[in-house]
């Protein structure tokens, strides 16, 4: 762990459980495998694959939402992995989370003003004129005003961008010290993903926030994080500056992601064209090897399908697990 990380995930793993059948034990499903990384204060990354690369749930795990498999996560010098609940109060104050969907992460029934004071409540800020005074901070913070026009309104009566508004609020009402954003625009209207972006990089700027934007889309890495990763397949297969990455991929897989960006034919987005049509490898028992070997076009026989490459670092801060550069 380095000095200056709020941050350190060491070898994590949260593998799922399947279901036992008549013979007993299914297996696991292997969504995060191995993953390490360091995350500095007021520093942010980009954490980039496909869906069902296990994106989500590294973001769940580090925040303790899910219960890791293996691995060490240390957060702020303390070490959260296999903390029981009672121990683990003080936790989500550090951290916040702005999910996908925000309709589906804020309670109906609620108005906005009793949605951004439960997290108060929950961790004992006491004092109804104080709590109403940091709701008040924090729909400003975000730019909903006048304050008065939504703080008694409930969520169907936003917009999708005022509601994610309001979900990012949320994350910030405590004062964390890291949020995750698990694809906080892509269920947004073109017309304000870039005004969601943009007030995500200023509220890290002013609050010295750590943030792991989650995402498939590598055209928005570029407004606010540092660094970017690539996850495939439960692992980090390539890490490096967000200019760099995007100047200069490595891996094939990180290549063929860059290249869905930007096309004129709409259908192409998510299309990856340097790989031969398929899937992602079934997590529940992934490919001896690299994992990208069945669908890469560069692969070595003998090597690509037999033996996990070692990450190795091509050139200053850009790291890529690959048989290509060993």
């Amino acid at each position: 762990m380095s000095a200056d990380a709020l941050l350190s995930v060491r070898d994590l793993c949260k593998w799922f459980e399947l279901r036992k059948g008549i013979f007993g034990k299914a297996g696991y499903v292997k969504a995060v495998d191995g993953v390490s990384f360091d995350l500095k204060r007021g520093e942010a990354f980009s954490l980039v694959g496909e869906s069902g690369s296990g994106k989500t749930t590294l973001g769940k795990t580090i925040l303790r939402l899910y219960k890791p498999t293996s691995g060490k996560i240390i957060f702020d010098g303390r070490e959260v992995t296999y903390l029981d609940s009672k121990n683990l109060l003080w936790y989500p104050r550090e951290t916040g989370l702005v999910q996908q969907d925000p309709f589906g992460a804020l309670p109906p029934f609620m108005t906005i003003q009793r949605i951004l004071e439960e997290p108060l409540i929950i961790h004992k800020i006491k004092g109804s004129l104080g709590r109403v005074e940091k709701v008040h901070k924090a729909l400003e913070e975000v730019r909903l005003t006048p304050v008065e026009d939504f703080i008694n309104k409930y969520p169907h009566m936003l917009s999708g961008g005022q509601q994610q508004k309001v979900v990012i609020a949320r994350a910030i009402i405590l004062n964390p010290k890291l949020i995750i954003a698990d694809e906080p625009v892509s269920m947004l209207d073109a017309s304000v993903r870039i005004e969601i972006l943009t007030l995500l990089e200023e509220l890290q700027e002013k609050h010295d926030l750590s943030v792991i934007y989650i995402t498939h889309d590598l055209s928005t890495t570029r407004y606010f994080s540092e660094w970017i990763y690539i996850m495939y397949a439960g692992k980090i297969v390539e890490k490096a500056k967000t200019k760099e990455l995007l100047r200069n991929p490595l891996h094939p897989y990180s290549r063929a992601l860059l290249n869905t960006i930007p096309d004129p034919d709409s259908e192409n987005r998510f299309r990856l064209r340097e790989i031969p049509p398929g899937e992602p490898p079934s997590l529940v028992n992934p490919p001896k090897g690299c994992r990208f070997h069945p669908r890469c076009v560069y692969i070595k026989e003998g090597l690509c399908n037999e033996e996990e490459p070692p990450e190795i670092e091509v050139e200053k801060d850009h790291l890529v697990r690959c048989w290509l550069y060993a």
